[in-house]
């Protein structure tokens, strides 16, 4: 594995310790007081977890080099981890919104003592720390599945704080508030899930990565092109290909225009950021008819 990839390893061991701490924490207290915001929230930060195992698998298969079947390199094994975060995550939202609504019929009274709220407000710094910890090294590293990850680890502070609210609510006598803040977890959690899968789902697509009109007039600045078209861009960021044709004099030698290939490539990696590779197809440019 590449420097990067045991970065984004490390990153993702510590995380996953930090999330498994907060869940079992929230878990075990909102099932000793009954609290089925607390327990709600607490399978939240558990998925998180899990997602976490699934980056790890996703992050060793990504940072496997390009081979014979996989020539483009497996950095798609990132995106395609991302992605199953966010069913995870959804999945967990779907089981929240079930437990909220059976728990209308039963009549259960949670107990809410001032170490529910210790639990969540220790819980909820932590996962502030992390969120941004995780989220600063995915954009510094160029790594959808930090970023997605971070994300994730993101709602548990939304959720964390719609929970105290719910505290709040059942020690004020109003005990129906806490499947009804279950039930806006369970909203935020899809939510997340969603914005994840439609941003990755953009990458393994093949949606356009850079502008097509910034390319042109970049290619056609430099010195002996003529022309530009056909540019396509994908990937992922900080892992982008290029592919262009570039029309020169038709009377050019091959040599000249290779080298003017090469300058086009130069440019393009040095005005894009994440730019690995840039295939040219060198074109005769169409002759002017004679006046």
């Amino acid at each position: 594995m590449d420097k990067r990839f045991r970065q984004i390893k490390k990153i993702m061991l510590q995380v996953l310790f930090l999330n498994l701490m907060v869940s079992f924490a929230k878990i075990i207290y909102g099932i000793l007081t009954n609290t089925l915001s607390m327990q709600s929230d607490g399978y939240h930060s558990l998925f998180d977890g899990i997602s976490n195992i699934v980056g790890l698998i996703g992050i060793q298969a990504a940072s496997k080099p390009p081979d014979a079947e996989h020539p483009y390199g497996h950095r798609k094994f990132e995106t395609m981890a991302s992605v199953f975060i966010a069913v995870l995550l959804m999945f967990a939202g779907f089981n929240i919104l079930n437990s909220a609504f059976h728990r209308f019929g039963s009549g259960a009274i949670p107990e809410v003592t001032t170490f529910s709220f210790l639990v969540m407000i220790g819980t909820m710094v932590i996962n502030y720390m992390v969120t941004t910890y995780e989220h600063r090294n995915g954009v510094k590293l160029q790594s959808e599945v930090l970023i997605a990850d971070s994300m994730h680890t993101k709602s548990d502070i939304y959720v964390s704080l719609s929970v105290i609210l719910g505290l709040i609510a059942i020690k004020a006598g109003l005990p129906v508030l806490d499947p009804i803040i279950a039930i806006i977890i369970s909203g935020i959690i899809v939510y997340t899930g969603i914005r994840i899968i439609m941003k990755s789902s953009s990458v393994l697509c093949d949606t356009s990565q850079l502008n097509a009109e910034e390319i042109h007039n970049l290619v056609c600045a430099v010195d002996g092109v003529i022309g530009c078209n056909n540019i396509r861009s994908r990937g992922t960021v900080g892992h982008i290909y290029i592919d262009l044709h570039v029309e020169v004099h038709p009377t050019m030698p091959t040599l000249r225009s290779h080298d003017i290939a090469d300058t086009v490539e130069y440019e393009l990696k040095q005005h894009f950021e994440g730019v690995q590779d840039v295939v040219i197809h060198i074109e005769p440019a169409p002759l002017e008819p004679a006046s």
